[in-house]
């Protein structure tokens, strides 16, 4: 069953990813013309990147995995959608930037790539796609040499728990099994036509902690944020340049959290 909610999600993501190319959201001729995607948040925990070797787990269309290249790094971006990888790809060569890109499950990125990474990065959006977050905790920490530091930006779990306007609490913190959904528009262009359906998890803190524990990842820093670096929800107000939070309920819950944490 759960090669099958891959290919659900596989799907509305290579139909997704057009039109986040050419949406204001993810402005690529800003990109283009040499701006960083990278928020202050994860820039503050990744540290000075020139010379490190990068392992970037769900990439999308590469603009975050090319902004580490910008640092001067050396990035391995992956991501599950092909439309989305042959996007960053083509944004590389646009870029004048290189970087390294595999289109696969992260869960078989082992039969693909044999290497040691000074960071695995991953962030915002990106384990609610993922049924089993303990095969995700080994797949960072087999790609993490010794001393190697993962670095995470997320969603806080509470985000999810509510429905779309931020009413009332209608899913569960906890994970409780797929969630099947169906979307019309996407977050980066809601007047889009295209509908798509997907599945998702909720996870839990303790969840993703205990994932990350069991593997000898020890938690160096554990932070949670009243906003958003991004505009992606709906009825926000931006109260500060580039920090969204939802209107109705101002500073009142967490909607980010970063995890900084090294290999034993």
């Amino acid at each position: 069953m759960e090669e099958e909610f891959f290919k659900i999600n596989k799907a509305s993501w290579d139909k997704r990813t057009e039109t986040h190319y050419h949406s204001s959201f993810y402005d690529v001729p800003g990109f283009i013309a040499g701006q960083s995607t990278l928020n202050a948040i994860e820039l503050e925990l990744l540290g000075d990147v020139r010379g490190k070797k990068i392992l970037h787990l769900q990439c999308h269309f590469g603009q975050d995995t090319l902004s580490l290249a910008r640092l001067g790094a050396e990035v391995t971006g992956v991501d599950f959608s092909e439309n989305s990888i042959e996007t960053a790809i083509q944004l590389a060569k646009d870029s004048h930037l290189e970087a390294t890109f595999i289109c696969c499950n992260i869960y078989d990125l082992p039969t693909l790539l044999n290497e040691e990474f000074d960071i695995v990065y991953t962030s915002y959006g990106t384990i609610g796609w993922l049924p089993d977050l303990d095969k995700w905790a080994q797949i960072i920490s087999q790609f993490l040499k010794n001393g190697g530091q993962f670095v995470f930006v997320e969603f806080h779990p509470v985000v999810w728990m509510f429905d779309d306007d931020f009413e009332k609490v209608h899913y569960n913190y906890f994970n409780k099994g797929v969630i099947m959904e169906t979307e019309s528009g996407t977050y980066a262009d809601r007047s889009s036509d295209i509908s798509s359906k997907y599945c998702w998890w909720n996870h839990g803190l303790s969840e993703v902690f205990s994932a990350l524990i069991q593997q000898d990842l020890v938690i160096n820093s554990f932070l949670e944020y009243d906003y958003s670096p991004y505009n992606c929800f709906l009825h926000t107000e931006e109260f500060e340049p580039n920090k969204f939070r939802i209107l109705q309920l101002e500073d009142k819950i967490p909607m980010v959290y970063s995890i900084n944490a090294l290999k034993q």
